[in-house]
């Protein structure tokens, strides 16, 4: 594998583990500021998710325009010394507001995935983009792995060594990719720079003008809130159905992790071999249909542990939908399309866990019509369903 390319990954993963590695200590951190009460960090600890999500939503275009314009080579590297300097700044914050604003510089940082997304699709030919941007899915997910047992491993050394760490890493990465990263682009390739089309809203507008890719950002949208399932209410849901406990819980996560990584690094592509990038498509959205449904009626936790790195079947949507994407784009649009994707899973990590904790309360609670803890996870199929019937109507440009 190239230099370059590996940098391309740890970037990614990184940003999969700089979240991961800090949610043992943030309950701890947060009342070591505060002097207050666990309910009051929970509270707290939701405001900084949130800021740090709706960060991405509103930067992942702008980083995106900004690589098509200047280059995906300082746009990362920039990002990345930013980030080990935030982190730091949280390492040695005494303030709630201090930490509230390091979450809104680390939200504009973590954008840089669609950079990354960009500078991948810059060095793939149209029949290797669905395989690379699994590689990115990848990598994310074991960041998504690595992240959570690292960060309870330093936790041991106090409430700030997390932050240190993740400071080092990406400082070191940084180091590595000024040596390593080659700029991918050239004049051919480079797109002035217009802010009407460098927020989520101008570019969604621009975009959804082109033909057939309106229908595929709403099918992106739709899969995105309802994967965002697991982290909203996987912990919950396992509480209240099989009375799992947190050790349980983590390692159900970490396979699931695992499995993402296997599916998008390795199977995806005997699987666009068989099907193809459009069947790649439709048959993760069946299996997802399959798979939320099972989880839904599962009764027994001992089916359910052994189901979920099964879950990760469908995992080739993305990639596959990614590339498909990619093709109906110009060269000099690449950044700016990837920066749009990187607002809409934002946008779903928004809405998701409102909506899925939402309907997790009012089947599950004392007023609950009916006793029904698996109905988000039913939410999540006719969500996929719905996104299913949008994607075959689809024509896009290629």
């Amino acid at each position: 594998m190239k230099l370059p390319v590996v940098f391309i990954l740890i970037s990614v993963m990184l940003d999969a583990m700089g979240i991961g590695l800090i949610v043992p200590v943030m309950p701890d951190l947060l009342q070591e500021v505060q002097g207050a009460s666990l309910a009051s960090a929970a509270l707290w600890g939701g405001v900084l998710s949130t800021t740090f999500a709706a960060m991405q939503f509103l930067f992942g275009p702008l980083l995106g325009a900004l690589s098509d314009r200047f280059g995906r080579r300082p746009v990362l590297l920039l990002s990345l010394v930013v980030m080990a300097a935030d982190y730091l700044v949280m390492a040695v914050a005494g303030s709630i507001w201090l930490l509230f604003g390091a979450r809104i510089v680390g939200g504009i940082t973590a954008a840089t995935q669609s950079t990354a997304n960009a500078y991948m699709a810059d060095i793939s030919s149209p029949g290797q983009k669905a395989a690379n941007f699994g590689l990115i899915g990848a990598a994310f997910g074991m960041g998504f792995v690595f992240g959570p047992l690292i960060g309870g491993v330093l936790a041991e050394y106090g409430t700030r060594a997390p932050f240190y760490a993740a400071a080092g890493l990406a400082a070191a990465n940084a180091v590595f990719g000024y040596l390593v990263l080659k700029e991918t682009v050239n004049d051919r390739i480079r797109r002035p720079f217009e802010w009407r089309r460098a927020n989520p809203f101008g570019v969604f507008k621009y975009l959804a003008r082109l033909p057939g890719l309106g229908p595929l950002l709403v099918v992106y949208f739709f899969y995105q809130v309802a994967f965002t399932v697991y982290p909203a209410i996987w912990s919950y849901y396992t509480l209240e159905r099989f009375a799992w406990s947190p050790g349980v819980r983590g390692l159900s996560l970490a396979l699931f992790g695992i499995a993402m990584a296997v599916v998008q690094g390795g199977l995806i592509r005997p699987i666009l071999r068989r099907l193809g990038e459009r069947g790649a498509v439709i048959y993760g959205h069946v299996a997802d249909v399959v798979v939320f449904g099972l989880i839904g009626v599962v009764s027994s936790g001992t089916l359910l542990l052994i189901l979920t790195p099964l879950a990760a079947l469908p995992a080739v949507i993305t990639p596959a939908l990614q590339s498909i994407m990619s093709k109906s784009v110009d060269d000099n649009q690449q950044g700016e399309l990837q920066g749009a994707l990187t607002s809409v899973s934002a946008l779903a990590m928004i809405i998701s866990p409102m909506v899925m904790t939402y309907v997790f309360y009012n089947f599950t609670g004392p007023t609950a019509p009916i006793y029904m803890p698996g109905a988000p996870f039913f939410l999540s199929a006719i969500l996929i369903g719905f996104g299913l019937m949008v994607f075959l109507r689809a024509r896009p440009r290629s």
